[in-house]
């Protein structure tokens, strides 16, 4: 899934004003510009658009951990400079504070059914044997899935 993408949902989700989303970069010791943040939030055909790396994706999502959860006292978490859905899924889970069961019931707004033992291959670490890819399609279904629990309207 492209980190636009991503991006641009959580905002949806979670009613972010440009002066909010600032503030989660800052969170995680991140400083962008109201132009850059912008740039990232428009459509693909838009010829301001910029494509956002890995890590500007990751420190958004470290800010949003620490927004929701509280900053750790010490040096922050660096941002990952790869991403894959399953860390995009991971970093989530922590920032929401989920637990399996919430995550279950996620997914149940968007009918899709998904296993205890699945989700949890999810979130293994790559090198077991039971790990699984987080596919886009199934991040893109948890994606709008938050958006119907937190802004059902």
């Amino acid at each position: 899934m492209q980190n636009n993408d991503v991006l641009r949902q959580l905002r949806y989700t979670f009613n972010y004003s440009d002066d909010q989303m600032i503030v989660v970069f800052t969170n995680a010791d991140a400083i962008y510009t109201r132009e850059q943040i912008s740039a990232w939030l428009k459509k693909d055909e838009d010829e301001a658009f910029q494509e956002m790396k890995d890590i500007e994706l990751a420190s958004f999502l470290n800010g949003f951990i620490n927004l929701k959860r509280g900053k750790k006292d010490g040096p922050q978490f660096p941002p990952e400079k790869e991403l894959n859905n399953n860390i995009i899924f991971r970093k989530l889970k922590i920032a929401l504070n989920f637990k399996d069961i919430d995550i279950l019931e996620v997914f149940d707004l968007v009918d899709l059914k998904v296993g205890k033992h699945e989700l949890s291959a999810l979130f293994r670490n790559p090198n077991q044997s039971q790990y699984r890819d987080c596919q886009d399609q199934f991040l893109r279904n948890f994606l709008y899935g938050l958006k119907m629990k937190f802004r059902p309207s």
